[in-house]
């Protein structure tokens, strides 16, 4: 499945490439998403990891679901879905019962649909002909626990944005997650991310007027992930709408920002940590968790690890709901919005320590020697000309109500991370888990907005939002780089390297055991490359053979690192960036085989997997 198991691990058994001999891999095929350029394209779709199941390798491309042979890529069969595009990760497996045989789960719109695994057709045993209607929109990929197809939702509010093409932009679909019958499509249970009058948390929301009809607050990450032994499952809750303005929802806003623990046959709640009060920052929980057993300091702890945009590692008892390591609420500092309510503090753990960069001063600007002279200079010129706010992470928007307000927030990490939806993946031998964090942050102001009205603030509509002013646009604190010569080379981030690093943390000792650059900027002289190079998301897999891969890069490479040490072994680069999670499997051959994908930006560009073995 998708993250290799319930407990989303992506941890592969697999041997056969091992640091000796992992530099030698060489392309075994590829598969064109979009032969001859046909077919819809979207950068949404070039994050699809495949799955490969009783060898069959089975995967979502655009308006298909194509089922290959593994070892060569040649087509088994192919469904064309008539309507609509469908999930823009990938597809799950279920096993049947013994009565109905397997099928493949995928979304489309607000469709779930069955297909039998065999042959490709949709499978009329399941909901109305293969097609059960769900209440919202979910573009990702479902999670089977047993017999249970578990979705999450992809609505949000005016405003939002980066969605894919069937995300939904709705004042009034709640982001609920739910269950169904993988044999029947009947629906089981669904849970309320906002929680409704008498349920836990609805008094955390100042009233009817700001929970109704609120976007937002939903699991559009990848998958959930599942506890099998106690029938657990744990959704990472996204952020309300609107992402940087909360004036008309006060309070800290539960399940927002939130990991919830519910029952896996009910929905039931059974726990919840808040990782963000009152979310301003857009820093959602898009990986979806991490479970496995932790050795500390001698006691035994069944964890579920949850990584984010923050930038933070938060671990936890993942039946009790319990850190494994001390929490603390201190305060951060208030802003000066109207009418904004702001939380006095947030949560922040002990260990392990922050992942990404979460803070910024005049000192960790680019110096010559990280860069360019040039770039250097641009960058202390940013900094000096502008009155920047910085005091940490939770550092609230500045507002502009004059035309005089000159007050610019700087944040880190930005709305992009730290950890994007690419999340995390472990070694549940060592105790690692292994994840890259973008280290970029954010710039800007709030302003009123222009179309707030009674009418539109029906639909959902807020009072303030980002700003868009000339020099000051919401983004990365950057600037243009030139050479000696005046040859532009390109816009990069003003803080020091590294711009995106791979990290393995020690989860039984909530330390860092390694942190490395992942990226290399081309257009710096050799000394100088290894900056890290943000600007593709998805994350990477481990292995039991000692070795990382992943892509996740704006290089268009894709990389192999030593588990133990985070060397990297191997590198190679693609025709476009690596913008997916990858995936290792064998083949009925024998050989061990990994594969990602390779797709080029904008909606008309190639899209293709390529898979990689030893010789």
């Amino acid at each position: 499945m998708y993250g290799h198991d319930l407990g989303s691990t992506r941890f592969s058994p697999l041997t056969q490439i091992n640091p000796g001999n992992v530099a030698t891999l060489t392309e075994a095929w590829s598969y064109a998403m979009r032969p001859g350029g046909a077919g819809p394209s979207s950068a949404s779709f070039n994050e699809v990891t495949p799955i490969v199941v009783d060898d069959v390798m089975y995967l979502t491309a655009g308006n298909r679901v194509v089922a290959l042979e593994p070892e060569t890529g040649k087509e088994i069969w192919v469904y064309h879905r008539p309507n609509g595009l469908v999930s823009t990760r990938g597809v799950a497996y279920w096993p049947g019962d013994g009565k109905v045989g397997p099928r493949l789960f995928f979304t489309s719109g607000h469709k779930l649909v069955a297909l039998k695994a065999k042959t490709g057709e949709p499978d009329a045993g399941f909901g109305d002909n293969g097609e059960v209607l769900m209440d919202v929109p979910f573009a990702e990929v479902p999670t089977i626990y047993k017999d249970i197809v578990l979705v999450g939702a992809n609505v949000y509010g005016p405003g939002e944005t980066n969605m894919h093409p069937q995300d939904e932009i709705s004042a009034g679909i709640p982001g609920d997650s739910r269950g169904f019958d993988a044999r029947t499509g009947k629906k089981l249970w669904t849970f309320h991310s906002i929680p409704h009058p008498g349920e836990i948390g609805n008094d955390t929301w100042g009233g009817d007027n700001s929970w109704k009809g609120r976007g937002g607050s939903n699991v559009w990450s990848i998958t959930m992930s599942v506890d099998e032994k106690h029938g657990i499952v744990y959704m990472p809750v996204g952020g309300p709408a609107a992402n940087y303005y909360g004036g008309d929802r006060p309070g800290n806003n539960l399940f927002s920002n939130s990991l919830v623990a519910v029952d896996a046959n009910t929905g039931k709640l059974k726990w919840y940590f808040q990782t963000v009060h009152h979310e301003l920052w857009d820093f959602d929980l898009p990986p979806e968790p991490i479970l496995m057993d932790l050795d500390v300091s001698g006691k035994k702890i069944p964890a579920v690890i949850q990584t984010g945009k923050i930038g933070y590692v938060f671990e936890f008892n993942r039946v009790t709901g319990k850190p494994v390591f001390d929490i603390q609420e201190r305060p951060v500092p208030k802003g000066d919005t109207p009418d904004e309510w702001y939380s006095p503090t947030q949560p922040f753990p002990v260990k392990p320590p922050p992942v990404a960069r979460v803070t910024i001063n005049r000192d960790d600007i680019v110096s010559p020697e990280d860069t360019t002279p040039e770039h250097s200079k641009a960058c202390h010129d940013l900094w000096d000309k502008s009155n920047f706010w910085t005091e940490g992470p939770y550092t609230p928007w500045a507002v502009h109500d004059k035309p005089t307000d000159t007050k610019l927030t700087l944040v880190f990490p930005g709305a992009t991370g730290g950890a994007n939806w690419g999340g995390a993946a472990a070694d549940t031998k060592l105790g690692y888990i292994f994840v890259n964090m973008q280290n970029v942050g954010a710039t800007g102001y709030l302003e009123k907005n222009p179309k707030y009205n009674d009418t539109t603030k029906a639909q959902g509509q807020v009072e303030y939002h980002r700003g868009s002013g000339a020099g000051s646009q919401f983004g990365m604190f950057s600037a243009q780089a030139k050479d000696e010569n005046g040859k532009v080379l390109g816009t990069w981030p003003c803080q020091k390297p590294p711009w995106e690093s791979l990290s393995a943390v020690n989860v039984n000792t909530g330390a860092i055991v390694w942190q490395v650059p992942l990226g290399i900027t081309e257009e710096l002289p050799e000394a100088k490359q290894h900056t890290g190079r943000s600007g593709a998301f998805a994350g990477p897999i481990a292995t039991a053979g000692g070795v990382v891969f992943i892509g996740a890069t704006s290089d268009d490479r894709f990389r192999a690192f030593d588990s133990k040490t985070g060397k990297e072994l191997w590198t190679t680069k693609l025709k476009y960036a690596a913008t997916a999670v990858p995936i290792t499997y064998r083949g009925k051959n024998g050989k061990q085989y990994v594969a990602i994908m390779s797709a080029g930006p904008g909606p008309g560009a190639d899209q293709a997997l390529v898979v990689f073995a030893l010789p």
